[in-house]
């Protein structure tokens, strides 16, 4: 993915990669922080989105049920959408009460 972003951007500034200018270099004179950073920020706004739901709702009632590990196919990744926020809370070194707010 940031493969796509910095072709994008460095198409968007006219500078080629003959040029040897770093990406966080390109990123800065654009303006914009990486497409992973945004998804993450998001990622995790909507996770404080689900926590702030009453319990009775039920995308939180989702949120209680244990998921039975099953077998998965060829290219589907084992991670879940918990882990995934756990890893992001983890990344940022804080707790789940940061996305609350």
């Amino acid at each position: 993915m940031n493969v796509a972003e910095m072709k994008m951007l460095r198409w968007m500034c006219g500078k080629i990669r003959k040029y040897r200018i770093r990406n966080i270099g390109i990123q800065r004179q654009v303006g914009v922080t990486p497409i992973d950073t945004k998804i993450r920020e998001e990622r995790l706004w909507w996770f404080g989105h689900l926590q702030r739901r009453p319990t009775y709702a039920p995308t939180r009632k989702l949120d209680s049920i244990e998921t039975v590990e099953i077998r998965r196919g060829r290219g589907i990744p084992k991670l879940t959408w918990d882990a995934l926020i756990r890893r992001d809370l983890n990344g940022l070194k804080s707790s789940p009460s940061i996305a609350l707010n």
